[in-house]
């Protein structure tokens, strides 16, 4: 799982039809230090998600199918949360005290 900022909405007007009625959203994770700039990725939403929210995001096939309560099919990355704020140092919340 991941921390991401959803950055867009996908239109797709032909889909598999197991994301049939689903809604696509263009994800952007967020950085990690020491690594290389992440990539945004398409991610099936099912917490009714919009442009601008931090989101918590799956990326794994069987979580995928457990949380849209289908067989495994052609879903890896899913958006499961929708993040009102994290605790820690360099988050959103106050630093921890000593």
């Amino acid at each position: 799982m991941f921390l991401a900022r959803v950055s867009g909405v996908v239109v797709a007007t032909v889909k598999h039809p197991h994301l049939v009625g689903r809604k696509l959203l263009l994800v952007t994770p967020e950085p990690t230090p020491g690594r290389p700039a992440p990539v945004e990725v398409i991610a099936v939403d099912s917490v009714d998600a919009g442009v601008g929210d931090r989101v918590v995001v799956a990326d794994e096939g069987n979580t995928a199918a457990q949380v849209l309560g289908m067989p495994r099919g052609p879903v890896r990355t899913i958006i499961v949360g929708i993040v009102d704020h994290v605790d820690g140092p360099g988050q959103d919340g106050p630093e921890p005290g000593p």
